[in-house]
């Protein structure tokens, strides 16, 4: 575009003039090299210090040559074809390679008429706090991108599932199945079976291996947040949206596999969202018009009673069939006792390694002790009863005694002695304490061992639901079934 002139005082000409001229003297001065070429990339002036670097001792050597036969690699003439300026490049020399910046020159019509270059650093070590500056950043970001890579792949297979029970079979039979064929998979299943542990084996032994594995913990989001959590946003969707926007994790496990825990807490609007993703394989992110593709593998996975909520109304019909496709139950321990030995003989050498080194063993009464209990916190409970011991014990042989003060008031020690016969108030005679039913005892470990973590942190739930490996939102159903005072 033209400028005009003809309005303006004569003095504005002048001075625009002189602007030019110092800007270009000022370049000239301080560069390391300066040339000028016509249309045809012919040089037309070169100052006496880049002429001699190139081995002409006269500029005027130089004059009315081909760019190139004077600077050897030059992309002038690249600038004078295109009319487009390069403003930072390095050109490599016989000598130290130079930091050089090229600009086109143009007529009052815009046409290119030839081109100015200025070599700006005659040697490298000029720019080294920026290049190192650069580097460091580039090596923090590879250094994130392989980090975020590292966790979105499996971290546990099918030999993590320790145990030869026919449960324990069973259940391996089918998640590796499972890991064969696309369809969603869901993982039944009470708190510490090992769910999370099976969808890992599952992704990694599966055709999508390669693949992220995203986790999103359904329990664990505030309901307001869980639809950016799943879809994203675009920038400024919403008050504190980020200005970047935000990316789903639908988005994240593209071609991989999307593991959703604890998935029978999911609000009922968002659960039809979902149904809609897994049948069109496509969604929004919030506040935007972007139409994105997942082509994700679901696992979901809950220890709630799905078909329960079904029936009140709490989770869709629609998408519990949608999602019921493969079914693995994840047995509890109790039906698994055959595996304790080995769990907790695999538990103790990775805390061995983590706690203080040794080789820690158990006692026949404490693993007596271990089979007798009824572990309703399963495999979780039991890494957690056995870190406690192992860090609080004075020898490497754990025996019953050790154990005892962290395994449940319903049935530790006292597990191995007979009921004593009590007397009737009324007739004095000898009878037999009737036996506790299996689930109220379960009920009343539950209560105590709940109420203890809670007044531990001091009535924090979410701190407590982290402590003790349950989801918050399961932790607070509890307590409400419970009664128990926070």
């Amino acid at each position: 575009m033209m400028n005009d002139w003809s309005g303006l005082p004569a003095t504005y000409s002048d001075v625009l003039r002189r602007a030019m001229d110092s800007l270009f003297r000022t370049f000239e001065n301080f560069s390391e090299g300066t040339f000028i070429v016509d249309a045809d990339a012919r040089v037309v002036w070169i100052n006496k210090r880049y002429a001699a670097r190139f081995g002409f001792s006269d500029p005027q050597q130089a004059i009315g040559r081909d760019c190139e036969a004077v600077i050897p690699n030059s992309l002038m003439r690249e600038v004078v074809m295109t009319g487009k300026p390069i403003l930072l490049d390095v050109l490599e020399t016989d000598r130290e390679p130079l930091v050089v910046t090229r600009l086109p020159l143009k007529d009052d019509a815009g046409k290119t008429v030839g081109a100015v270059g200025f070599a700006l650093f005659d040697e490298m070590k000029a720019l080294t706090p920026l290049f190192s500056h650069y580097s460091r950043v580039q090596q923090e970001l590879i250094a994130t991108r392989q980090s975020l890579a590292q966790a979105r792949r499996a971290k546990y297979t099918f030999a993590s599932f320790v145990g030869t029970s026919a449960a324990s079979l069973e259940v391996k039979r089918q998640a590796r199945r499972a890991s064969q064929v696309d369809s969603p998979v869901l993982l039944l299943g009470e708190t510490g079976t090992g769910k999370e542990l099976l969808a890992h084996a599952i992704h990694g032994a599966s055709s999508r291996s390669t693949k992220p594995l995203v986790t999103v913990n359904v329990a664990a989001i505030p309901d307001a947040l869980l639809e950016v959590e799943f879809f994203g946003a675009a920038a400024g969707a919403y008050t504190g949206a980020d200005r970047k926007g935000r990316v789903g994790k639908f988005e994240l496990a593209d071609g991989g596999t999307l593991f959703l825990d604890e998935i029978g807490d999911m609000p009922l609007p968002l659960q039809g969202k979902l149904l809609r993703v897994l049948q069109d394989r496509e969604f929004e992110p919030l506040g935007s018009n972007r139409i994105v593709r997942a082509d994700v593998r679901i696992i979901a996975a809950t220890s709630a009673d799905l078909p329960a909520l079904v029936a009140e109304g709490r989770f869709r019909p629609d998408l519990f069939y949608r999602l019921n496709v493969l079914t693995i139950h994840a047995p509890p321990l109790r039906e698994r006792q055959t595996d304790i030995e080995a769990l907790a003989y695999t538990i103790l050498e990775d805390l061995s390694t983590q706690v203080r080194g040794g080789h820690f063993e158990l006692q026949d009464d404490a693993l007596r002790l271990l089979c007798s209990y009824g572990w309703p916190g399963n495999v979780r409970e039991l890494h957690n009863t056995l870190e406690r011991a192992v860090m609080l014990s004075d020898s490497e042989r754990i025996d019953a005694r050790a154990l005892a003060p962290f395994i449940g008031p319903v049935r530790g020690q006292a597990a191995f002695v007979a009921p004593a016969p009590v007397q009737h108030a009324a007739a004095g005679a000898s009878m037999e304490r009737e036996p506790q039913q299996w689930a109220d005892a379960m009920a009343a470990f539950e209560k105590r061992f709940l109420d203890d973590a809670l007044r531990a942190c001091e009535g924090r739930v979410t701190e407590t639901a982290a402590r003790i490996g349950m989801g918050r939102a399961t932790l607070y159903k509890k307590i409400a079934a419970y009664g128990i005072d926070v």
